[in-house]
């Protein structure tokens, strides 16, 4: 893994998108994955800044999103279809149509998690596959204990995971407890990933990844085993 060190979250994020965007200008038709959450929101402004300011264009590029809150619909303020919208997809040139967000508001869960797979088998796979970290190690929505062999699938969240979301939400009781997720043999199946970590709040698990053992009780640790990972991350989360 290589890590990049940088002072702050606001050059964590134009790290970010300054290497979004060499990847998106030099490989023709790429295949993003993408993330929600606080993490990413100012690489999103960026790439934005990016497009109105240098023209970069989206037009053949086609996204994954990792997860998406089961029973919420894409019109819903805190589903992550909106997020996407809202703060990416609605201010850049990309074809809607090529961007992909698991379906967390459909009758079988199953199935869709089995579309969801299949589809992303079908465009190739995910070039450049953007994570955060979870304090207590999950990516995507796998918390501890998730099969490292696991596919999209449907995850009971964390209770910590539900209280650092909880800050989306008008109170704790509307977060979701249940999210559809890409799975880790999914992830890891990217040609390259960037996992970016920014904060206090994320020093500890940020510090396991770097000197722990790989083991499903910390699913980024499965990160080690990747052959083409980058780390950005500012100076808050890295260990003294």
């Amino acid at each position: 893994m290589k890590m990049i060190k940088v002072d702050n979250y606001q050059q964590m994020s134009e790290k970010a998108a300054e290497y979004i965007i060499d990847r998106v200008t030099k490989v023709p038709g790429i295949k993003l994955g993408l993330a929600t959450g606080g993490t990413p929101i100012g690489t999103y402004k960026h790439l934005i800044e990016d497009y109105q300011n240098n023209g970069t264009s989206y037009l053949n590029v086609t996204t994954f999103n990792l997860d998406e809150y089961i029973g919420l619909s894409g019109e819903d303020k805190n589903s992550y279809r909106y997020y996407m919208n809202d703060l990416f997809f609605n201010h850049i040139d990309i074809n809607k149509e090529k961007t992909h967000v698991p379906q967390g508001d459909v009758g079988d869960m199953q199935t869709e998690c089995l579309r969801y797979e299949e589809l992303i088998a079908e465009n190739g796979g995910i070039d450049l596959q953007i994570l955060g970290i979870g304090s207590n190690g999950h990516i995507g929505f796998n918390e501890p204990g998730t099969s490292f062999q696991s596919k999209t699938h449907i995850v009971d969240l964390a209770p910590s995971t539900i209280e650092a979301n909880a800050r989306f939400f008008n109170q704790l009781e509307e977060v979701p407890t249940m999210a559809i997720t890409m799975g880790i043999s999914t992830i890891m199946k990217s040609k390259e990933i960037l996992l970016l970590v920014s904060g206090e709040s994320k020093k500890e698990a940020l510090e396991k990844l770097m000197n722990g053992h790989v083991d499903e009780k910390f699913p980024a640790s499965i990160l080690k085993n990747h052959p083409h990972v980058t780390i950005i991350a500012d100076k808050a989360a890295v260990a003294d």
